[in-house]
């Protein structure tokens, strides 16, 4: 990072790069800055630092101030309007220390302060009152993501209806005044970005992002006719495969069915965090299978691929590449290639925020693995996984024993569809007993332990934690059934 920071200092601002002194204070036109650049291509902000390169630094007795500050008016609708999340990260320059801020390009229009800003050379421009301009801001967004693409002759007809409650359930058990709760089914998808006018042809509809996400299966493939994705099964026939599971649904469904198809066919290490045992593999496949789906250039016909063999695993698809070549996980910056599906998966709890994800398959990649994988980015985004020598046993153990063992956690990934962890107060694995309890108005601890392969005396420790916070009670005095109170 230190080496990046240095060569940015050294090439000077531009249209994607900006400096602003900081010393005590943010400064009042850092908000047009942050606007300009999710409007145009992105770029990089440094606090602490003159417009002539110098390193001024930021008094360390406020930078926390400063962070939290910067973070609440860009979450502010008033301030950025649609508020957006940029992670800031605190970088020490001879001696003196400044912020780095990456801001990526948005699918959006942004507004700061009611006004819109285009960034020209290394100046922040209002264009709000240039109707030419502004359109061409509309039109550039439209086709630059294509998940923005609108259908004005979808109607919500065309949607499943099970799909938008199971998404309002899944986000308002994890944050209980989340407010899809009082939205109708439209009013829901259209808050999400996924309503919108196509500045080109005058029309207004729901986008591609809401059909791969909640339509009906035969809209789906009428509007991306070659959306699918192969999972495949290669450890015996190499030359065709021992299992297989083609996608082709919503997203959210191929989200259940591409993890549950990784926790039937890859072995789960053990692995401890501290004194508790955790999952890497879902740790990694999780977010590796949401990154697959969520980043995807789905206008492109290539077809998806996700490969388990007997020595690595590897995902393909089709890509709209920000940077080209490998890519270290370690530093790289995050770029939404779907906006709008990124913060639905993100408001069901199947993806961290944007760049978290990334990070915890650096943190457990190896972990996992054995290896660290190799993720490149080019027109096709690949990511490899050569298995080191203990996964690769455990991959190769007699087939029947395997299949016997995974099978349980298959089927579950699937029932569960895609552990929703989330709630700050909430660890993932309670939030999935609190949807048994809830779908199940009779439901034993026994139960309970049998549908999510818990031992009973873990699933004792989740209940009474749930109970002592007030998510749940008791019922009955001889078998000791359970309900869900918020």
């Amino acid at each position: 990072m230190i080496e990046k920071i240095r060569n940015i200092l050294k090439a000077g601002e531009c249209i994607n790069v900006e400096f602003k002194e900081c010393k005590r204070e943010l400064p009042k036109n850092v908000y047009e800055t942050v606007c300009a650049f999710l409007n145009r291509i992105g770029g990089e902000l440094l606090l602490g630092v003159k417009d002539n390169c110098t390193v001024t630094g930021i008094d360390k007795d406020v930078i926390g101030r400063i962070k939290a500050d910067f973070v609440t008016s860009i979450n502010n609708p008033n301030k950025i309007s649609p508020t957006v999340y940029l992670t800031i990260d605190e970088v020490e320059i001879d001696g003196k220390s400044i912020l780095y801020i990456y801001i990526p390009e948005s699918s959006q229009v942004h507004r700061c302060n009611g006004k819109i800003y285009d960034r020209n050379e290394d100046s922040d421009i209002n264009i709000t009152d240039n109707t030419s301009l502004v359109s061409t801001m509309y039109i550039r967004k439209q086709t630059g993501f294509t998940e923005n693409t609108v259908y004005p002759y979808v109607t919500m007809a065309e949607f499943r209806q099970d799909l938008i409650s199971y998404a309002r359930k899944i986000a308002t058990v994890a944050r209980q005044d989340h407010p899809w709760a009082d939205m109708s089914d439209e009013e829901l998808i259209k808050s999400s970005d996924m309503y919108r006018k196509d500045w080109q042809t005058g029309k207004e509809g729901f986008t591609l992002a809401a059909i791969l996400l909640l339509a009906k299966d035969d809209v789906i493939l009428s509007a991306v006719p070659h959306h699918r994705t192969d999972a495949v099964l290669r450890k015996i026939d190499t030359d065709r495969y021992d299992d297989r599971d083609l996608v082709r649904t919503n997203l959210i469904e191929s989200y259940k069915r591409l993890v549950a198809f990784s926790e039937k066919h890859l072995p789960d290490p053990f692995y401890l965090e501290g004194d508790q045992r955790i999952s890497i593999r879902s740790m990694v496949m999780r977010e590796v299978i949401a990154n697959s789906l969520i980043h995807r250039e789905y206008m492109n016909h290539f077809p998806a691929k996700f490969i388990i063999e007997r020595d690595r695993l590897y995902i393909e698809n089709s890509n709209r590449p920000h940077v080209y070549g490998v890519i270290n996980i370690q530093d790289s910056r995050p770029f939404p290639k779907n906006p709008a599906i990124s913060a639905f998966f993100r408001e069901i709890k199947f993806c961290e925020e944007l760049g978290s994800g990334f990070k915890k398959v650096a943190r457990y990649g190896k972990a996992f693995f054995g290896i660290d994988p190799v993720i490149e980015e080019k027109d096709i985004f690949k990511f490899e996984a050569k298995y080191g020598k203990d996964l690769y046993s455990l991959m190769n153990v007699d087939e029947k024993a395997t299949e016997q063992v995974t099978e349980q956690g298959g089927q579950i990934g699937g029932q569960i569809g895609g552990q929703i962890g989330g709630q700050s107060d909430l660890s993932e694995r309670q939030i999935e007993i609190l949807i048994l309890i809830k779908e199940n108005k009779k439901i034993s601890r026994k139960e309970i332990s049998d549908r999510i392969s818990i031992n009973p005396s873990a699933i004792i420790k989740h209940l009474d934690s749930l109970k002592a916070k007030g998510y749940i009670k008791r019922i009955g005095k001889t078998r000791g059934y359970w309900e869900v109170l918020k």
